[in-house]
This record gives structure tokens, C-alpha cells and sequence, in this order.
């Protein structure tokens, strides 16, 4: 095995790791019995979610599955 291949190994697994621990970071998606009866708030809180640290751990879960998913690709085609 090269070099680049522990490389890649390594930075996989890091993602691995990290990706594990924003999903457990997250907030539930319940919206209780709210969510039911039709009475969930529409605030200034609900509207700017993708810039809290939420939005924020929601775009980094996608960018780096979508680097798990491509790394894996790579990984098992053994071009290097």
C-alpha cells in the first residue's frame, strides 16, 4: 500500500468519527403534539434556523456524507 492510501484510510476514518458525533449532536426532529393540532410557532427562531448552530450542524452532517460517500467510492475502486 502507498502512502496516499493510510492517507485517505485516516482522513475516513476521521470523518467517520465526526460524522457519528454531529449526528448524536442533533436535536430530535418531534414536534410534539403540536405538530397535530397545527399550532407551531412561526418565529424569528423557526424562520433563521439555518443560521443557528443547528443549520450549521445540519450542512456539515450533508457535506461530509457526501465526502464518506465519495472516499468509500474511492477506496474500494484500489486505484492507488
Amino acid at each position: 500500500m502507498s502512502v496516499l492510501s493510510y492517507v485517505v484510510g485516516v482522513v475516513f476514518m476521521l470523518i467517520c468519527a465526526t460524522l457519528v458525533v454531529l449526528v448524536l449532536a442533533q436535536e430530535g426532529k418531534n414536534q410534539g403534539l403540536g405538530a397535530i393540532q397545527g399550532t407551531i410557532e412561526n418565529t424569528y427562531w423557526g424562520k433563521n434556523k439555518g443560521r443557528s448552530r443547528e443549520g450549521v450542524l445540519k450542512k456539515v452532517t450533508i457535506i461530509l456524507s457526501v465526502l464518506f460517500i465519495v472516499i468509500s467510492i474511492v477506496l474500494n475502486m484500489r486505484m492507488f
